[in-house]
């Protein structure tokens, strides 16, 4: 299996980092990646212990000469409190870009300049990548006598709440932002011919000529597989089955698995893959499917760049633009208003959770309010 130039990238950056963490800390990626957990989730996990060990030093609450040297000793005796505390630290610490101020710069009035805090998801995901640090440590450990390096979890004292939203409220939320049939089937027309009227030079004309195809390609693949960004972008060739319309990919986790395509987005994946080396020439050589030329060397489109495609047509289109996961959203929600199984669903997402495919259920608000004018009729 190929790797992709974005994931070695990330591979390169995670060793980088894990360079300057504790020795622990090091075996810790080793076992997860080993594991399965993606290079990408591993690298977001030590970002935020980076962040936690450098708190720890500053605050004094560890003693060591730097991140590298902080012993497991330090994360043994840890009390409940401290950790809290770090919490609050978080959520309140002031992540505004500090600009250096020169004879350029207009000098805003200092009380203009407003405060920018970490959101929720920043919170919850450094709680998550301590938790799973110190399940590791305090589980799957082994030194030289074959113990666990230590058994106290202070992190299995950390309790998080979950939103009290209902999966309804969640959905009718969602369900504001997919696109209805109407508007998928005039989407992807705009991509085909629409989209040339709202350009004004020839270069940038030039370049929707050449890349439309493959552009169009991309957004009916995802809606119509509700297929991840990072899948698409590691597609590989050799894993395309046209006439059985299916496509190997790989889930996240690092999970082999087969996802089920529609006929519409055969035909548009098909005459990309006619024209593909006539208009990226040397693609032939690249295993990925979705390719660009920079500097006239062929290359496999990244994760960020398919997302820029996504979101260059949609902002056109739409008054407010939509990312690929809204697209995927929409895949999901037509599949069960076709009378899809949520099982069925769930396997074509690639969820783990039949709970995360549940919430699919509740976005069909519209069909909801036909069963309730039905029971009024007959009343």
């Amino acid at each position: 299996m190929a790797i992709t130039p974005e994931k070695l990238n990330i591979r390169k950056l995670l060793e980088k980092h894990c360079d300057t963490m504790p020795f622990y800390v090091k075996e810790y990626v080793q076992s997860k990646s080993t594991a399965g957990l993606s290079y990408d989730t591993l690298l977001q996990y030590v970002y935020r212990y980076k962040h936690f060990f450098n708190w720890l030093l500053s605050e004094g609450h560890v003693e060591a000469e730097n991140v590298a040297s902080i012993p497991y000793s330090e994360l043994d005796t840890l009390r409940k409190d401290t950790v809290e505390m770090y919490i609050q630290f978080l959520r309140n610490e002031d992540i505004s870009k500090k600009k250096e101020k020169d004879d350029t710069e207009s000098n805003a009035p200092e009380a203009q300049k407003l405060p920018e805090y970490r959101g929720e998801a920043i919170v919850a995901l450094t709680i998550q990548a301590l938790k799973s640090l110190f399940n590791y440590l305090t589980k799957e450990t082994e030194d030289k006598d074959g113990e666990c390096y230590f058994y106290r979890n202070v992190m299995s004292k950390i309790v998080t709440h979950k939103n009290g939203e209902t999966a309804s409220r969640r959905a009718r939320d969602l369900n504001s932002v997919i696109l209805n049939d109407d508007e998928i089937s005039a989407y992807l027309k705009f991509i085909d011919n629409g989209y040339i009227e709202t350009l004004e030079s020839a270069e940038a004309k030039s370049r929707y000529e050449r890349d439309k195809i493959r552009d169009l390609a991309i957004n009916t693949l995802i809606l119509g597989t509700g297929m991840r960004v990072g899948e698409i972008a590691s597609i590989e060739m050799k894993n395309i089955h046209l006439h059985s319309r299916y496509i190997d990919v790989v889930r996240k986790g690092n999970k082999p698995d087969s996802v089920s395509v529609l006929e519409s987005a055969i035909v548009d994946l098909e005459r990309y893959m006619d024209v593909r080396e006539s208009k990226y020439p040397g693609a032939k050589k690249s295993p990925f499917l979705f390719v660009s030329v920079y500097g006239g060397v062929v290359r496999p489109l990244s994760r960020r760049a398919i997302q820029n495609i996504v979101n260059k047509y949609t902002s056109a289109f739409f008054r407010n633009g939509k990312s690929p996961h809204k697209l995927r959203h929409s895949f999901a929600v037509d599949f069960i208003r076709s009378g899809g199984d949520i099982i069925l669903l769930r396997d074509q997402l690639g969820h783990s959770d039949i709970k995360t495919t549940s919430l699919y259920t509740n976005m069909s608000s519209k069909d909801g309010e036909k069963v309730l004018n039905e029971m009024d009729k007959r009343r």
